[in-house]
């Protein structure tokens, strides 16, 4: 009857392989959407309420350019 209660003799079950939960990025990079929060902020504010045609360039452009070298400190390209 050792077969159907199983022998403590008996080889163990194989493992399963274990699955690698972590992503390309390493643990300790943050997430892009949880930094530079206040200089997204008031880039997206200064696009959005310039009246100039083209903010980017213009009104917003040191704005744009601080959140760029904030991004830049945490290692993301923009």
């Amino acid at each position: 009857m050792s077969w159907l209660f199983g022998s403590p003799n008996a080889p163990a079950a194989p493992t399963p392989a274990p699955v690698n939960t972590q992503t390309s990025e390493p643990a300790s990079k943050p997430k892009p959407c949880c930094v530079c929060k206040t200089e997204k902020s008031a880039r997206d504010d200064c696009m959005l309420f310039s009246k100039s045609d083209d903010p980017a360039n213009t009104d917003c452009k040191p704005l744009v350019e601080q959140y760029k070298s904030c991004m830049a400190g945490y290692g993301f390209k923009i």
